[in-house]
């Protein structure tokens, strides 16, 4: 990964909002910068004049680990709070604004970080501005995002054949997980999902000790973590033999989530994508069912930005990548929903998720 491009980017943006150094302490957008990829640590970045200086902060858990990942920043191992040595750099630099991650840190720390910095120090909330660069992958990014995707993928069979009724969905989502391992993931992305007849209906009815039933559908959402980066996908499928009324559910869900990816291409607004979507399962007469956004980013967590909701103005670009997933839940009768992984290209997207979107009975 060009680490040093990523700060070189993040120092730019400082400088332009006037903000002379940053107390990172979001361990995603530490690792986006210098690539550790550890549970504790903080990254001070001096935005600097002509080029950025970083400063990486863990503890003696991590001096190995920090000395063989962390790029573009000195690494400081300390067995006690890092703010107080962080806020005497900033005074030896002379620097008066040290923006802070407002959006990440709690009351306490920045009470501690307001009574460390140095007299005449202006702390500034800074809300978003590692996540915005984060929003466009670059290629290797997109490259890891793929094969997160193909892994998840690969596994679907798994979860298909592990579904019988009589079954637990923990059951499910336990073969499901041995078989992400398997395939070489980190660890999912998330709490898989697996939510069958009544309870399909949830929209994050993460898998129970309830048992499958005869009839139905069952909602499979997972994603896998491969080298540091995401993938989320949802399938629904049926058991038992397909009524008229869950063939209508399912294809109007499918058509939804085709016109949504239809909308995908650079310089549209995410809101217009959530209305394409939106719109079709209206007229079909599901709109009341369709209760949350059409989708998210993805990459190094599994819900970035941007976020593609109703009202949402922001414009989509090569390089981001977003899920599609409309749905319908009715509550006491089951849910479907399909979801898919697309990357923005040049000349519209690229659908990365590989998987059949047929309805299948099992």
């Amino acid at each position: 990964m060009n680490f040093q491009a990523r700060q070189q980017k993040l120092a730019v943006r400082l400088r332009e909002a006037r903000v002379e150094a940053l107390w990172i302490t979001h361990l995603p957008n530490v690792y986006y910068l210098c690539g550790f990829s550890g549970t504790a640590g903080a990254l001070l970045f001096l935005a600097g004049e002509k080029k950025p200086n970083l400063f990486f902060y863990s503890d003696g858990r991590y001096a190995q680990q920090a000395a063989e990942q962390v790029k573009g920043a000195k690494v400081i191992i300390r067995n006690k709070p890092a703010m107080p040595d962080a806020c005497e750099r900033i005074k030896k630099a002379g620097l008066e604004t040290l923006g802070f991650e407002s959006d990440h840190l709690s009351h306490s720390s920045y009470a501690q970080l307001r009574k460390s910095a140095p007299r005449g120090t202006r702390l500034k909330a800074v809300s978003g501005t590692v996540e915005e660069l984060r929003a466009i992958k670059d290629a290797e990014e997109i490259e890891q995002i793929r094969a997160a995707a193909l892994v998840a993928g690969s596994i679907f069979q798994t979860a298909l054949t592990a579904i019988r009724p009589g079954r637990t969905e923990n059951q499910v989502a336990g073969e499901l997980e041995l078989a992400a391992r398997r395939a070489g993931a980190e660890k999912m992305s998330f709490d898989t999902i697996v939510a069958a007849g009544a309870r399909s209906a949830l929209p994050h009815g993460r898998a129970s000790v309830q048992a499958i039933p005869a009839a139905g559908f069952i909602i499979l959402d997972y994603g896998v973590i491969l080298a540091g980066y995401c993938s989320d996908m949802t399938r629904t499928v049926h058991v038992g033999r397909v009524s008229q009324a869950h063939r209508q559910m399912y294809e109007a869900v499918r058509e939804a989530q085709q016109a949504s990816i239809e909308a995908v291409r650079p310089g549209a607004q995410a809101g217009e994508v959530d209305k394409a979507g939106r719109s079709l399962l209206k007229k079909r007469g599901y709109g009341e069912y369709f209760s949350h956004s059409t989708g998210h980013g993805v990459g190094i967590e599994v819900h970035e930005a941007p976020r593609l909701a109703k009202g949402q103005t922001r414009s989509l670009v090569p390089g981001m990548v977003v899920t599609i997933e409309p749905g319908i839940y009715i509550p006491e009768e089951g849910g479907v929903r399909i979801e898919d992984m697309v990357l923005v290209t040049e000349s519209g997207c690229e659908v990365l998720t590989p998987t059949t979107k047929d309805l299948i009975e099992l």
